[in-house]
């Protein structure tokens, strides 16, 4: 169990700070604000024009947040979304229901908040009509997956807390993760990373960031240039 405090970031929404890795889950200029510009506008939407359903794979579950808006947006676009998300560490429920998320997001959205964190893992558990939501607790380097997903959100905590999520053999073990065409997003904008990404074959661009923070990173895989490759 990973333990933190609670604190109120500037839009108003809450988020925690690891006392066991010494970081904050979100930026302090605002947690929403921030989930919304890194993973929904720059992962979720950019794979949703023309899309029938759409596969969420998020590394570092955390606060849940980003599995609340996604499961808004495929609910209230009617496109079905499957989520799975990969923690090791995850908060207390004490902890989650303190956070204020569904009171600033929509009200209506607090039991099935709950149901994020004290719902089974290891559990596919359907959450809306258009939402499968699936938890696993363990480490990212003890799963495989392989062409499987159309976009990953990842926010794990920063190579200075987390450096191990942030080497290339984790990197691609992402790029095999994701479907041709998928995309990867992450807050970090760290040209090691970003090296790191394209020697893997991804195509990185450097994305205006949210406020407090100057540029994020999406990464795309693209299609094989001879299909069956």
């Amino acid at each position: 169990m990973n333990r933190g405090r609670i604190f109120e970031t500037q839009d108003g929404s809450h988020s925690i700070f690891s006392e066991s890795f010494g970081v904050s889950y979100h930026s302090r200029y605002g947690a929403i604000q921030e989930s919304n510009h890194v993973f929904i506008q720059s992962g979720l939407f950019y794979r949703m024009p023309g899309a029938r359903q759409l596969s969420v794979l998020e590394i570092g579950f955390g606060t849940g947040l980003n599995a609340l808006l996604t499961l808004r947006e495929a609910a209230k676009r009617q496109l079905p979304v499957y989520y799975e998300a990969v923690e090791a560490y995850p908060i207390s429920v004490e902890e989650a229901k303190q956070l204020n998320y569904p009171h600033i997001i929509d009200p209506a959205l607090a039991d099935t908040f709950a149901l994020l964190h004290e719902g089974p893992w290891e559990e596919e558990q359907q959450l809306n009509p258009y939402f499968v939501f699936r938890k696993t607790l363990k480490r990212f380097e003890q799963v495989a997956y392989r062409d499987a997903f159309d976009v990953i959100y990842f926010d794990a905590f920063a190579p200075g807390a987390q450096p191990e999520l942030w080497e290339e053999e984790m990197l691609g073990k992402m790029f095999d993760a994701l479907k041709s065409n998928g995309v990867l997003t992450t807050y970090c904008a760290k040209g090691a990373v970003k090296r790191k990404l394209k020697s893997l074959g991804f195509v990185v661009e450097a994305l205006k960031g949210p406020p407090g923070k100057r540029e994020m990173t999406r990464a795309v895989k693209p299609a094989p240039a001879h299909p069956g490759t």
